[in-house]
């Protein structure tokens, strides 16, 4: 078994894909230690384990609309394309979905995953509840209103606290969303009118290979006014984010109006290749922090353009989540999708985090990194507190992994800590 990229195989050939939600609590309580295995669509080490997966696609889907709550429970192994499309089916909308729609919802929402939009928080943001099976195969039960700060350090958890069975997200009424592309976008303009560019529609995303120019991807929702933006030149066909790549397992564009779940995502449902020839790393900073960014990364243009497919920048409202890279602070996301080479790409993530944590950059939980875990927990004012919490859910560790030994250490192995060049690649070396 290996990750999306196939950049980690997984030493452990304990699987389960139980079909009922007694099955796990069963299989939960009668493990050592053990994780739930989404998409694989991640590149760092959260996934891994030395105990055993339990697959959680084989639990009955279902979607569950609250019409008096404007909630949907849903089976949280669902990939977001199948929520999104049983939504509209009823009418009703997720008010923002990532690049990939051929995520899960657990998953998604466990690191934190974001679409784009100055008014749109992450996936995990639209949560108003949860259930999950703790270690000793208990079910647990936490909802926004009623466990408060409990609840928002138990949303972005890494799969530290428990296996997530059904999760409750808000919905609205169904829209409709038409995307364009402007290219030939010089890049000193988005830098230089930065909130003009990102207010110009609902979502917007800025691809560059951090050179001279970019493309600016508009999702413009049709119920809404609609902004102008006089940079660069419209599209005259169907693009693919990556120069030059086949635009064929893309959204409609050429602002042609379609329904919210088929133009919010860059990439339609189920043509997402089995496994991705790429790698990614990804970095939140404060929205402030912009022109700065802007400016190192284009510094470092030649130095990324070789390992480059390319970037990506985003907007992402902030939000209350603890572990949230978003938490209390809007901010601007720069995602880079790299050339699959595990030799060339990590001096060049380093050099871009050199550029970028001194600006607060915190890194996305499923990306790559050069940091260590201190390094990341750094970046976040509640993390001794879900420290507390994994205590308080999973005193012996059974949902825990290398990963999450760094990043949160148990009292005994606080001092010292592990140390490592970059904990990140450590299954590929």
């Amino acid at each position: 078994m290996r990750n999306w990229a196939g950049t980690i195989t997984f030493g452990t050939t304990r699987v389960s894909r139980p079909e009922s939600v007694d099955e796990l609590r069963r299989i939960v309580a009668g493990s050592e230690r053990v994780r739930a295995l989404g998409s694989g669509h991640s590149f760092s080490g959260i996934m891994e384990t030395a105990g055993s997966f339990v697959r959680l696609d084989g639990l009955p889907p279902a979607v569950d609309i609250d019409t008096e709550a404007g909630t949907a429970t849903v089976t949280a192994g669902m990939r977001y394309a199948d929520v999104a499309a049983e939504l509209h089916r009823a009418g009703y909308a997720l008010a923002n979905l990532a690049s990939l729609p051929d995520i899960t919802v657990a998953g998604a929402c466990a690191t934190g995953t974001h679409g784009s939009g100055d008014t749109q928080r992450s996936l995990a943001a639209a949560v108003t509840g949860l259930e999950m099976v703790g270690p000793q195969g208990d079910l647990v039960e936490l909802r926004r209103d009623v466990d408060q700060d409990t609840f928002a350090g138990s949303v972005v958890a890494l799969g530290a606290l428990g296996v997530v069975t059904r999760i409750t997200v808000e919905i609205e009424p169904s829209f409709e969303v038409a995307q364009s592309v402007r290219v030939a976008v010089p890049l000193a303009e988005v830098q230089g009118r930065f909130d003009d560019v990102f207010g110009a529609a609902y979502s917007i995303s800025v691809f560059t290979r951090w050179a001279d120019d970019a493309t600016v991807w508009l999702k413009r929702r049709t119920d809404r006014p609609m902004a102008d933006l006089d940079l660069g030149t419209p599209a005259r066909g169907p693009l693919n984010p990556v120069p030059g790549a086949d635009p064929a397992p893309c959204t409609t564009q050429l602002g042609v109006p379609g329904p919210w779940h088929e133009r919010l995502p860059h990439i339609r449902a189920g043509t997402a290749p089995r496994l991705g020839d790429e790698l990614q790393s990804e970095y939140f900073l404060p929205r402030s922090a912009a022109p700065a960014a802007f400016a190192a990364l284009r510094e470092l243009g030649a130095l990324l353009g070789p390992v480059l497919h390319v970037g990506e920048v985003r907007t992402v409202r902030g939000d209350d989540l603890w572990l949230s890279p978003a938490y209390e602070r809007d901010s601007v996301t720069f995602h880079f999708t790299w050339i699959k080479d595990i030799v060339r790409v990590p001096p060049v993530i380093a050099a871009v985090e050199k550029a970028l944590v001194p600006l607060g950059a915190r890194t996305h939980w499923a990306k790559l990194t050069a940091m260590t875990g201190s390094e990341i927990r750094s970046g976040y004012r509640r993390a001794p507190d879900f420290q507390d919490l994994t205590r308080k859910f999973d005193p012996d560790g059974k949902f825990g992994n290398d990963f999450l030994d760094e990043l949160f250490p148990t009292i005994e192995t606080f001092f010292p800590q592990p140390t490592r060049e970059t904990y990140a690649w450590k299954s590929d070396l």
